[in-house]
């Protein structure tokens, strides 16, 4: 029996029952790791040059794993270098991620690979965590529409999406050892909700996280792989371990329901085949696990057409142009007085650009999510493209800080650029001492000495923060009028910011986590913890709970135009609460709002978060013009896991609902629901 182009549901289950039958247990065991890696790592003498294999056998013609990673793009050389997640989830753009997949797949393909490891969907817990920059903020909800859109892009191609690190993996330098605690209401519904709606997006493989959950590392955790994964959502996909240490035994993995070691045979090959020899593994479960494998790589492989793949994808312009998109949609405008943006060049005479980031190629982590592209535009060259000779502009790292304010004081603008680069967080990679959580949710000592001694010689002082997840600002926000969340943004990030400063787009980014005025506030977090317990609230729900005020809200970001919300009407239909708002731009420019919408469980007999975001979208109106916006949200979204019964309930209350432009109270309207 062969495989054939474009194999549906029942030929794939026909040659997987031919292929168990001519199959011997050396290859169907085979099929649960990866091979070669070594060989290729000394060949290439680099990591991350070309997509792994796994699996796969040619006396039957079944086609290999591999895989490549991200998220931020394909990680093979040349490939387009998108704003990092977080920036992305930002943007609160569905639609532009699901473009940034479509990209990510085509380039997959382009490489020579079928799987994309890089649907990074961890909870932000805390804006310490290292690898923050990897997924698309603090709330599931979120997290899990990004995540979605991101698969259904990358799979338009036939690629394999992974999304990882199922599960609770949100700190970084004790990932390999620490244990998490965890009640089962708070597992259900903070830290499991974004895996699930990817699962229903069908995203093809799973990749497990390195910590431990309630005492097991997640890579042989039955609970979480056999029991909620395969058997309650019913995931048809693979489960494959997180690289190098991501299984721990033999026994415990195979039990647990990880299908395939990566990125070799440690623990499975020769040892999985002796156990199964002396019968201390039955039969049935490798068979389990290379039905998975075979059928999804079917799935997968025989639907394409190479043809359509050619290298000149690869960081073509068009994927180039998407990246630039992204990150302007992405970058957050957080204090703007006196309108000091956006800068009208026609008026200015000179500018200074300063700053120890301002002409370095900075997109992020150096570690498994590093895209490997040498076109990245920095701050300084963004500028200088755009402003030609229009006006003098000037530049300096900062380092000798009386020659910096002699300059700034002599200019009419300074752009500071400050912040954090792969050094300071990221995957934490010891032998080279860069990445990891951070100690510190502070600028670097001498940023804050820039911004001080600056903004005391030009009020005209713009600060640009460069990193992954939220930086304090109170010892010196109040001292300069504009401040911008411009991320790790990418291969065209310093287009997008000049852009963004200089008025050729309005600023959209709202802020996917809450930035706090003290730390105090935030859950407790230890970076070398060997135990830790995840609570119930984080983000804007604990700051919810507790009646704290943050310095920025979920949810927040300015525009350089203003935005009326009026008429909040509900309608129940059927399993639906369909709500409408009509948005005017009462400003003078075009722009982009984010209109979200909270459910509120003020009246709950259950212990329950204030308000939870449950929809949002994106409005594009122009000056004067009003829309009326619908945001429809599920019933099933409204229910609480009771862990007694072991089921999802519905309350029959009065909800609120909230439609505004941010989490904060003053900017939403409220009315009253039923569901019953």
């Amino acid at each position: 029996m062969i495989i054939k182009k474009d194999m549906n549901e029942e030929e794939i289950n026909e040659f997987i029952d031919y292929a168990l039958k001519e199959m011997t247990i050396k290859e169907k065991i085979k099929q649960m790791s990866g091979h070669d890696f070594f060989k290729l790592l000394l060949r290439d003498r680099k990591f991350g040059v070309r997509a792994y294999p796994a699996a796969g056998l040619k006396r039957l013609g079944i086609p290999p794993i591999l895989f490549t990673d991200g998220p931020r793009g394909v990680i093979i050389p040349g490939s387009t270098c998108f704003p990092v997640s977080m920036a992305r989830g930002a943007s609160w753009d569905l639609e532009l991620e699901e473009k940034i997949g479509d990209v990510i797949g085509r380039e997959v393909r382009a490489h020579g690979g079928n799987l994309f490891g890089g649907v990074c969907i961890n909870l932000l817990r805390h804006p310490a965590w290292g690898r923050a920059q990897e997924t698309y903020g603090e709330d599931p909800f979120l997290i899990g529409k990004f995540g979605a859109a991101l698969v259904k892009g990358v799979q338009k191609h036939n690629v394999m999406a992974t999304v990882k690190h199922y599960a609770l993996n949100s700190i970084e330098n004790a990932r390999f050892k620490v244990n998490v605690k965890i009640d089962e209401r708070t597992l259900r519904e903070v830290y499991l909700p974004h895996f699930k709606r990817c699962i229903e997006e069908d995203c093809a493989t799973v990749m497990s996280a390195y910590n431990k959950v309630r005492g097991e590392y997640c890579g042989h955790n039955k609970y979480l792989l056999r029991d909620i994964l395969k058997e309650e959502w019913g995931f048809k996909g693979f489960v494959h371990s997180d690289w190098m240490r991501g299984l721990k035994d033999t026994i415990g993995g195979i039990t647990g329901g990880l299908d395939v070691e990566m990125p070799w045979s440690k623990f499975y090959g020769k040892k999985l085949k002796k156990a199964v020899e002396n019968k201390v593994i039955p039969m049935e479960l490798i068979d389990d696990a290379v039905i998975r494998v075979i059928r999804t790589i079917l799935k997968f492989t025989t639907k394409i057409d190479l043809e359509f793949y050619g290298e000149d994808l690869i960081g073509c312009k068009d994927h180039v142009s998407i990246a630039r998109i992204a990150a302007e949609k992405s970058m957050v405008l957080l204090k703007n007085e006196k309108n000091l943006l956006p800068l009208n060049v026609n008026g200015l005479k000179s500018i200074a650009i300063i700053g120890p980031l301002a002409d370095v190629k900075n997109t992020g982590d150096h570690g498994s999510s590093n895209v490997r592209q040498s076109n990245i535009v920095t701050p300084l060259q963004g500028f200088r493209n755009l402003i030609e000779e229009k006006v003098k502009l000037s530049y300096l790292d900062g380092t000798d800080l009386e020659l910096t304010k002699n300059l700034a004081s002599s200019v009419d603008v300074v752009i500071l650029i400050v912040g954090y680069t792969y050094k300071d967080e990221g995957e934490w990679i010891p032998e080279f001492k860069i990445g990891g959580d951070r100690d510190s949710l502070n600028l670097h000592k001498e940023d804050i000495e820039l911004i001080k001694a600056i903004s005391k010689v030009n009020p005209n002082t713009i600060v640009t923060l460069i990193g992954g997840s939220a930086i304090m600002m109170e010892n010196w926000k109040n001292e300069v009028p504009a401040i911008l969340m411009a991320w790790y943004s990418g291969m065209e990030g310093g287009h997008a910011l000049a852009n963004i400063i200089l008025g050729k787009v309005n600023p959209s980014g709202k802020l996917p986590f809450t930035i706090p005025k003290n730390t105090s506030d935030l859950p407790f977090f230890d970076k070398n913890a060997d135990e830790i317990e995840y609570g119930y609230y984080h983000g804007y729900t604990k700051f919810d709970k507790e009646g704290l005020e943050p310095a920025f809200p979920f949810g927040f970001g300015l525009s350089y135009t203003q935005f009326k919300y009026e008429n909040l009407q509900i309608e129940i239909v059927s399993e639906k609460i369909i709500a409408t708002v009509d948005i005017s731009n009462i400003g003078k420019i075009m722009g982009e709002e984010v209109v979200q919408l909270y459910i509120g469980f003020e009246n709950s007999k259950i212990q329950k978060p204030i308000k939870l975001l449950k929809g949002f979208t994106k409005a594009q109106l122009q000056p004067g013009e009003k829309k009326t916006v619908k945001i429809e949200v599920n019933k099933n979204d409204l229910a609480w896991y009771n862990p007694d019964k072991m089921q999802w309930d519905l309350e029959d209350i009065e909800y609120n609902l909230h439609v505004g432009g941010s989490s904060r109270a003053q900017d939403l309207l409220t009315s009253k629901f039923t569901i019953s």
